[in-house]
């Protein structure tokens, strides 16, 4: 059984990615051309990935939740989230974005579901402690301490400029 993941975003960034949708579906399906040797490659190759793109985002439509640009979030460590996590034996910090393990240069550190961490941290909240075990060490204790969307998180670092990268990045945390 496999669940939905929902993907946070402000009603201007979802018409965004819907024109972008339009502008990928009424493109020619052939195009003029080039001077290349090896034409129909390079044809197949940007149908491919223009198809592939057409995809992604009829998932991040179909899955999105539209909130207001200044939306209050609930800091629940779900995939999507950036989370920071201090390690409660040494005192050491962690941030990481909790959901896919194939991010193309996200800028942070991904953990899966499917990972140790990412099952342990999975519904905590802020100031929850987990116990985060690895096999054949002892348990560690682990806090969390911060959960913000990833959205906001790539935002806030990377400026209002990285929209394309950041939904590509952050979506669907599965």
């Amino acid at each position: 059984m496999t669940t939905i993941q929902r993907v946070r975003m402000t009603h201007h960034d979802y018409t965004r990615l819907h024109d972008e949708l339009a502008a990928h579906r009424s493109r020619r399906g052939i195009e003029v051309p080039d001077d290349f040797m090896d034409y129909d490659a390079n044809r197949a190759a940007r149908h491919s990935a223009r198809q592939a793109r057409i995809r992604e985002i009829e998932d991040l439509l179909s899955n999105a939740v539209v909130v207001g640009a200044e939306a209050v979030f609930d800091p629940v460590a779900e995939p999507g989230m950036v989370l920071t996590v201090r390690y409660d034996d040494t005192g050491d910090t962690e941030t990481f974005l909790l959901g896919r393990s194939d991010v193309d240069d996200a800028g942070i550190k991904v953990y899966s579901m499917a990972s140790p961490l990412g099952r342990m941290i999975a519904g905590a909240r802020p100031g929850d402690q987990r116990v985060y075990a690895i096999p054949g060490e002892a348990g560690r204790l682990v806090t969390l301490l911060k959960a913000v969307p990833c959205g906001i998180y790539v935002a806030k670092r990377h400026g209002p400029q990285s929209f394309s990268r950041m939904y590509r990045d952050c979506s669907m945390g599965t």
